[in-house]
């Protein structure tokens, strides 16, 4: 795995032993689950979960790629047709213009969940915030299957219904460029992929979600497409074939420009360093990106945050582009890693934001990135509670010094959402994996019963 590939990632067998586990467990007596009720059935199913991104495995060798069939030839078997150029609208509607955050404080958010539970934790960590205005909702479209990148998923409309709740607020969607997103797909397939892409194969799907996302009522979502593309981890990544990946982007948001009523912003974010990659090369121009963003974690192990500023294809050189191409910048992935609880890079990440004005910013709360449900860092907790506590986002919104001390006390308890409350007394925790809870939404306990005869 790369040093800037980031998140806890499952191989496909850490899923299997899950599965096991828990077919093991019905099978020694009643299960109950820990929190709340049951999630919410229209979320995607365990193998969809957007926060879950496996390794990449040792691929076994590939069949020879098909090139894309040529205009007028069949398609193969199980392929749909190859569609022709796509549509203009007489008057293409202009996207948003990118707004300066008001008062130099930018808006902020974290991913919470992609579901309708994300939402309500929203409410839950403006609370622990004192009040602070969460004003960036974020979420990712699952990618193993077209049917999810083209906006089936029920759980857009919870977040389309919170958007539309506030005229200030800002919807951001993640979306993958190809269906089998995160199963370890070969180069040489990739390469055909994104090959079909650009010759306009996949255009219909790109479609669809921009008429649904009109539908729902969110014209201005922020779409950060293709996520990540410098990496490995990814199906739709740019390594293979950057020429193709470039063209292919480009497709795509002329696609989703061309439906009437659209208003999409477009984000571009790479994972901060150079990676498989390095980002520059992949940047598909600046007709088709209204914002360059960056995901950015406190990674590899021992890298202090001057050297994530000044490291080849790092923060300033980031921000350093934005500036040439004359474009905002956005931080939609950010948070702790592989040096822990690092107080010392939350003080500095959140002051270079304040410093850089991004459109957004969204912090990746969860275990081991974030602060408010993860009781692993509390000294981080700390400085991004005593830095956007009471923020509202608007001018003359007073900003509590950050706090300079390194000391190990232990700060209070940071409060977690009640998805990760204890289990219920006499019911022993059945520990799954990070992903496993985040994706069932609490994590499952055994209660074991005497055994017969009272034994």
């Amino acid at each position: 795995m790369s040093p800037y590939q980031s998140r806890t990632r499952m191989r496909r067998p850490a899923l299997v032993a899950a599965a096991v586990a828990v077919t093991a467990a019905l099978a020694a007596g009643p299960v109950r689950a820990a929190g709340p009720p049951d999630p919410d059935p229209s979320a995607p199913t365990a193998s969809s979960a957007p926060s879950a991104r496996p390794e990449p495995a040792e691929p076994t060798e590939p069949p020879e790629p098909t090139e894309p069939p040529e205009p007028g030839k069949p398609p193969e078997p199980g392929e749909p047709p190859e569609p022709g150029e796509p549509t203009a609208p007489t008057e293409p509607a202009e996207p948003t213009a990118p707004e300066e955050p008001p008062g130099g404080a930018p808006a902020f958010g974290a991913y919470l969940d992609y579901g309708p539970r994300g939402v309500t934790r929203m409410t839950e960590l403006s609370r622990w915030l004192d009040g602070a205005e969460l004003r960036v909702g974020h979420t990712y479209l699952p990618g193993d299957r077209w049917s999810n990148i083209a906006g089936a998923p029920g759980f857009l409309e919870a977040w389309a219904d919170w958007r539309t709740g506030g005229a200030d607020r800002l919807f951001v969607l993640n979306v993958p460029m190809l269906e089998r997103n995160e199963e370890n797909v070969p180069d040489r397939e990739v390469r055909r992929l994104l090959r079909a892409g650009a010759a306009g194969r996949y255009d219909r799907h790109f479609r669809a979600l921009a008429e649904r996302l009109v539908e729902l009522g969110v014209p201005d979502t922020v779409l950060v497409l293709g996520w990540e593309m410098n990496g490995t981890t990814y199906t739709h990544r740019c390594g293979p074939d950057p020429q193709a990946w470039k063209a292919y982007w480009n497709r795509i948001v002329t696609a989703m420009r061309a439906v009437p009523g659209q208003r999409f912003r477009f984000d571009f974010a790479p994972s901060r360093g150079r990676d498989a990659v390095p980002w520059t090369e992949c940047y598909p121009g600046d007709d088709t990106v209204d914002i360059v963003g960056m995901d950015s974690y406190d990674q590899p192990r021992g890298m202090p945050f001057d050297e994530q500023v000044t490291e080849p294809y790092g923060l300033q050189a980031h921000v350093d582009f934005a500036r040439e191409h004359g474009k905002p910048v956005s931080y939609p992935e950010w948070g702790l890693f592989r040096n822990g609880d690092n107080d010392e890079y939350m003080r500095r990440m959140l002051a270079w934001m304040d410093e850089h004005r991004p459109v957004y910013n969204t912090l990746t709360d969860y275990c081991p990135h974030g602060v408010w449900s993860c009781a692993d860092n509390p000294r981080a907790a700390r400085v991004y509670r005593s830095m956007l506590s009471g923020r509202t986002d608007g001018p003359g919104t007073p900003r509590p010094p950050a706090p300079t001390s390194t000391s190990t006390s232990t700060p209070a308890p940071t409060p977690v959402p009640s998805a990760a409350s204890e289990p219920p007394a006499g019911c022993t925790p059945l520990h799954l994996g990070a992903w496993f809870q985040r994706w069932y939404g609490r994590e499952l306990c055994l209660k074991l019963g005497p055994l017969p005869g009272g034994r």
